[in-house]
């Protein structure tokens, strides 16, 4: 299976929603270098509904010129997990892009199969805690920013599944923002 590796901005408790608030922190080169790093290394995207529906018109309008990532989350594939997305708007929304159908572990480890190199994942929480709980993530990349939001949605909220990660990685950036990178253990 190719390796799962997911991309969180969050902030120090926890929360990760509508990451709009990581604006005024600016966007630090070399974070865009380990963001890169983490682009390269997959064959393929897998998003959440509410994730897919926020990139796909923020992205699909951009070119290299505008944003080196552009090529990447344009041209590679994408798999949307969703009950209410079909095959049709899916690919007639952004380019490459499938419905894979509501969470289904086994579906999103055929998905993963079906690639040698990684699968990328960023936002989608639902389906992040989903992965997690199901053993499905082999890399958790959190980018940390300092600053507490008090509400919003957590990445881990209350009642999540248990699980125990070893630390492989950690930067930390002149803009504040710590990238931990997190493995099962």
């Amino acid at each position: 299976m190719g390796a799962i590796a997911v991309h969180e901005f969050v902030s120090l408790d926890g929360v990760f929603e509508d990451p709009s608030w990581t604006a005024e922190f600016g966007f630090d080169a070399e974070m865009g270098e380990d963001i890169g790093r983490l682009t390269r290394s997959s064959d393929a995207i897998l998003l959440g509904r509410r994730t897919f529906e926020m990139f796909a018109p923020a992205w699909s309008q951009r070119t290299a010129a505008d944003d080196p990532g552009a090529p990447f989350f344009n041209d590679s594939p994408k798999g949307v997990v969703s009950s209410s997305l079909d095959d049709e708007a899916a690919s007639g929304t952004w380019a490459n892009s499938r419905s894979l159908g509501a969470y289904d572990a086994g579906r999103i480890r055929e998905f993963a199969d079906g690639f040698s190199g990684g699968v990328y994942v960023s936002g989608s929480g639902s389906l992040v805690r989903s992965m997690l709980a199901d053993g499905l993530v082999g890399a958790l990349h959190l980018f940390v920013y300092p600053t507490v939001r008090g509400t919003g949605a957590h990445l881990f909220p209350d009642g999540s599944a248990a699980a125990r990660l070893r630390l492989r990685h950690h930067d930390a950036y002149d803009n504040g923002v710590l990238h931990l990178h997190y493995t099962p253990a």
